[in-house]
């Protein structure tokens, strides 16, 4: 696969809008281009495309690959006309994560003559900017020597670790009432437990430093109604956790706060922090110099499936691909040819590397 052809292969992948939960359409066209390039490919049970290259052991149901790469071929909505222009790639997925993932099938085509029967994998996850069904799904069929997950890094970037997540839906009912009568209404009973919240959260960052260090809180969304007889109020906060913080004990504070209103959580993933001293890294330190750049390690704020299959599977793991996060979810997504076309090198260098050793 040439320069011109891994951009039209992504240009193919952009087209096809495939927000999460409509991604059926995108699965059986990749599946099937994979297929024609040689690969062994199949949609799993729940949608998510997995691909092999090379021998891949296994046994009692659980596939050993030398390298998984584990993309993500959902996006969030909001489909994007796919264009080239000025040297740039828009559509929705460019970055986030459709570019990642047609670098690696592209660097893998590059790279197979070298690397013998190296076992190689390649899952295109459904759900990731959902639930993550797909990666929890593939959670106990797979234990890697290494894993390369699929997220925009910038072509000379190497993430090892995002923050993690907890999300927060809390709502209050009161009967209605005169707004002249005494007590708090539904709306500030609510936005009591934010204020609260980042009052704990402004304590437990006293005195940290960094940004993957501290807590932080965001507000998502704030709804009123009323049906004449019962008003009510919704809010919904977002955590971002660093590593020193568990989840069961920040989910005690809340719990404690709210009182008697609803109270829900969603997400859950703990932080992760992947060491640097693996040969996977070193790997992507040589490719990322012997193509002219200055390696950057990156740790982000951001939740990915690097932070379900890092603790589970406690092989090497990185995050990568071309792009620029920023541009992840805008109306506006777009990727550099070029910057693309480096990430491919990258990794087919990385595969190269890997190839003449163990990960």
């Amino acid at each position: 696969m040439d320069d011109r052809e891994a951009v039209e292969f992504l240009k193919e992948l952009l087209s096809r809008y495939s927000p999460s939960r409509r991604e059926r359409g995108l699965a059986a066209f990749l599946a099937g281009c994979l297929r024609d390039l040689g690969f062994e490919a199949e949609v799993d049970r729940v949608g998510n495309v997995v691909m092999y290259h090379g021998q891949v052991p296994g046994g009692g149901g659980i596939m050993r690959p030398d390298v998984l790469f584990l993309g993500h071929i959902d996006t969030v909505p909001g489909f994007i006309p796919v264009r080239e222009e000025g040297g740039r790639i828009y559509g929705r997925g460019a970055v986030d994560a459709k570019g990642p993932l047609a670098a690696f099938v592209a660097a893998l085509c590059r790279a197979r003559e070298d690397l013998g029967e190296m076992g190689i994998a390649v899952v295109g996850a459904v759900g990731e900017e959902d639930d993550s069904r797909g990666t929890k799904h593939i959670l106990p069929q797979f234990r890697p020597r290494a894993v390369i997950v699929g997220e925009p890094s910038g072509w000379d970037g190497i993430v090892l670790g995002y923050k993690g997540n907890l999300s927060v839906r809390y709502m209050v009912s009161r009967p209605l009432r005169h707004p002249a009568a005494p007590g708090p209404t539904a709306a500030e009973e609510a936005l009591r437990l934010w204020r609260g919240l980042r009052l704990h959260v402004r304590r437990l960052n006293r005195g940290r430093r960094g940004f993957f260090e501290t807590v932080d809180l965001g507000l998502r969304s704030v709804n009123t109604w009323s049906d004449g007889f019962v008003e009510r109020a919704e809010i919904r906060l977002d955590f971002r956790l660093p590593l020193w913080l568990p989840l069961e004990r920040l989910k005690h504070v809340v719990e404690g706060m709210a009182r008697d209103g609803e109270l829900s959580f969603a997400g859950g993933e703990p932080a992760y922090l992947a060491p640097k001293n693996t040969a996977l890294v070193r790997s992507f330190l040589r490719a990322i110099r012997g193509c002219g750049g200055r390696p950057r390690f990156v740790v982000k704020t951001g939740t990915a499936d690097m932070n379900l299959v890092g603790p589970e599977w406690g092989c090497p793991a990185v995050a990568y691909g071309p792009g620029d996060s920023r541009l992840d979810h805008t109306p506006a997504e777009h990727i550099g040819v070029e910057e693309f076309l480096r990430g491919v090198r990258v990794l087919a260098e990385v595969l190269r590397g890997l190839g003449k050793g163990s990960p």
